[in-house]
């Protein structure tokens, strides 16, 4: 049943896709020379944009270890020319290690609580696991990295593109490249405004931590299915 789900949403997705795909053409023609892709789940976003980009340098971040196994295996496909890193941790504003609330349906993995009573929770209990009465979720450890201490580590100078794709976290990793959100030129992030997650903050918090660090709103898409948003922030102080 999940595979079934995913397979249409995954079909809806590509429609979604193909609007990012023409808004990113504005500013990255053919070449993106630094890609951080943030909550990689299977490389779904690494290898469609591979599609239509020459990306000289990927990093990947996919704290569920099987989904990051899952990702070992797609990544392989993709043209050998790419320099592509992977890692089987989270990013974001502190080291530590957490518990990673594992959905049934793997990509809806969150770091936050879940409110079990909230509507939206419910109709995706019902629809996950066939009405049955069993747990959504389980928990395991996983590990956080620091984003600017993995950026000075790493010795990047610069990030071309950042697509976040955390549910629920996106606040805590834009938070983590601290001064190095100035040295980055796109980001590409999916908020959600449903009240499953308990995220502790909402889109307003995002908004204006980027646009105090000089970005500004240049697309935004509703997902079908879903109460989210996709949206493209660009910094308005890197020219080019």
């Amino acid at each position: 049943m999940q595979n079934l789900i995913r397979y249409f949403i995954n079909l809806f997705d590509k429609i979604s896709n193909r609007k990012v795909i023409n808004e990113l053409k504005k500013y990255f023609i053919n070449d993106i020379n630094v890609f951080f892709d943030v909550g990689g789940h299977h490389g779904e976003t690494t290898i469609w944009f591979s599609k239509f980009f020459k990306i000289k340098k990927i990093y990947i971040f996919e704290p569920n270890f099987d989904s990051f196994n899952i990702l070992k295996k797609k990544i392989s496909k993709i043209n050998k020319k790419f320099t592509i890193k992977i890692y089987n941790f989270a990013l974001g504003n502190e080291n530590k290690e957490a518990d990673l609330k594992q959905m049934i349906e793997s990509s809806s993995s969150t770091f936050h609580d879940l409110d079990e009573n909230s509507q939206y929770y419910k109709r995706k209990k019902k629809i996950l696991t066939l009405f049955f009465d069993k747990k959504l979720f389980n928990e395991k450890r996983a590990q956080i990295v620091n984003f600017v201490d993995f950026i000075k580590e790493e010795k990047v100078d610069y990030i071309d593109l950042l697509k976040i794709d955390t549910e629920g976290y996106e606040l805590n990793i834009l938070k983590g490249l601290n001064d190095s959100i100035k040295k980055t030129k796109l980001i590409y992030f999916e908020h959600h405004f449903d009240l499953m997650i308990k995220k502790g903050y909402k889109f307003n918090d995002i908004n204006q931590l980027l646009m105090q660090n000089g970005f500004k709103q240049v697309f935004k898409n509703k997902m079908v299915f879903r109460k989210s948003f996709e949206y493209i922030y660009i910094n308005s102080g890197i020219k080019g």
